[in-house]
């Protein structure tokens, strides 16, 4: 599969492996030197703020709850990053890492979706979440 959905402009996605709708996916994040946040987080040693790599995972899981809706992205349709639970962070994120981003369709119940997310990089687990996101409703 390509790259990010058409329309997400903070892109924190850069390929999608495997995605099975309904089930799981499977996606790579470059972590390259000159992306936006490392001149501020740390000049002597840069590091990926957790909150970026959350939110490499929770577009993850959204690009997982897309397909498994059959809607395309576009201007007018969203899924939200409603909560997040038992959020961890193992070990530091630096420029050069491959960050292997997987996200599993644990319940969909009464609007709400409830993945099981991981982040890896190569054989080692940097973070996970149990993370829900939720369809915008139509006004």
């Amino acid at each position: 599969m390509s790259s990010c959905p058409i329309g997400i402009r903070f892109c924190l996605v850069d390929r999608v492996l495997e995605c099975r709708a309904g089930e799981s996916i499977r996606a790579l994040k470059n972590v390259t030197y000159n992306e936006p946040f490392f001149p501020g987080h740390f000049p002597a040693r840069p590091v990926m703020p957790g909150v970026m790599i959350i939110e490499a995972l929770a577009q993850t899981a959204g690009i997982l709850a897309f397909v498994t809706t059959g809607i395309v992205p576009n201007a007018t349709t969203r899924f939200y990053f409603v909560g997040i639970d038992n959020a961890r962070f193992r070990k530091p994120v630096e420029p050069g890492d491959q960050l292997l981003l997987s996200a599993k369709l644990e319940r969909s119940f009464k609007g709400i979706w409830r993945f099981s997310t991981v982040a890896m990089v190569g054989e080692n687990e940097v973070a996970h979440a149990d993370m829900m996101v939720a369809p915008e409703v139509s006004k």
